[in-house]
């Protein structure tokens, strides 16, 4: 799939400092209670992101960090990131600490912000020189589906962007409104303050129907799929089609019953491509690999 889109020639220069960011939502703590391994169900595998590895290093890169915003310490190890770290050689970093520095630094999303003039976050997302987006094809109860771009919610550290110290999640990210126009705009503004140059979604084994098992009626699905392009917008827009759902719908519209659409949203910014018709597919076409997923319902 990369060699078809001449993908690491183009980005790994010899030495590049590459980031991959899976989707690692939630942590650890529900394992005991979910009926398949997270990396199974609702988490990007790290089988996928490895093999990434060794390919970045045979094109040439000389440091590899794998990095997600974490919300406890024992998920890279428990979900298989530690060994995938030591068989390349990469780097575990956690986005809610600032370290190696001793603050976290300001990423400025430009003169076309919508909610956010900047962000604040760990200063390694600015001395990548390729930042790797790999998501899992998932639903989302808000935003209608979570594929690489809403996969950047991990970036802001927890500490930064929570309302209070009881919220476990980005609250101060999310809107409060029944009809959600605000978080669709916060993905469009870390999508400029962060720009992702490859993404890449796992959907071998995944989810309908929601973005993890808190969700109701969330089921295990097996697509057996693997998108990627350097157009973020264009990635998650094929991933969608995939999913039985239209990238281009409108808001209230399915999967985007409870938000405005995102990827339409970016689209219309200049950001990437969400219309089918305008993205040239290599390889197996959307029709060949349709595989219907339930929509996410409200909480």
């Amino acid at each position: 799939m990369l060699d078809n889109l001449g993908t690491l020639g183009k980005l790994i220069k010899p030495g590049a400092r590459v980031g991959i960011k899976p989707n690692l939502t939630a942590g650890a703590w529900i394992d005991s209670i979910i009926p398949a391994p997270a990396t199974e169900m609702y988490a990007t595998h790290p089988v996928l992101v490895q093999a990434l590895a060794e390919l970045l290093i045979d094109a040439g890169a000389g440091k590899i960090m794998i990095i997600e915003g974490m919300y406890d310490n024992i998920t890279y190890q428990r979900w298989g990131y530690e060994q995938a770290a030591r068989t390349t050689g990469a780097e575990l970093v956690d986005l809610c600490l600032p370290a190696p520095y001793a603050d976290f630094t300001d990423f400025p999303v430009g003169p076309n912000n919508l909610i956010y003039e900047n962000f604040r976050m760990n200063a390694l997302l600015g001395e990548m020189d390729v930042f790797i987006s790999v998501a899992k094809m998932k639903c989302h109860t808000t935003t209608g589906v979570t594929l690489s771009m809403k996969n950047l919610f991990g970036l802001p550290p927890l500490s930064l962007y929570r309302l209070s110290e009881e919220h476990t999640n980005r609250s101060a990210l999310h809107g409060d409104a029944a009809y959600d126009t605000r978080v669709p705009r916060v993905i469009v503004d870390l999508l400029q303050a962060r720009p992702i140059d490859l993404a890449i979604i796992d959907g071998i084994s995944t989810v309908e129907a929601g973005a993890g098992p808190w969700n109701k009626g969330v089921a295990m699905v097996k697509p057996g799929v693997l998108v990627a392009s350097h157009d973020p917008v264009a990635a998650d827009a094929v991933s969608t089609a995939i999913m039985g759902f239209n990238p281009e719908a409108s808001s209230q519209t399915v999967p985007f019953y409870f938000s405005d659409n995102h990827l339409a949203l970016a689209s219309e910014m200049g950001l990437g491509n969400n219309a089918l018709s305008k993205i040239y597919i290599q390889g197996v076409q959307v029709q060949d690999l349709l595989y219907p997923f339930k929509p996410a319902q409200a909480l």
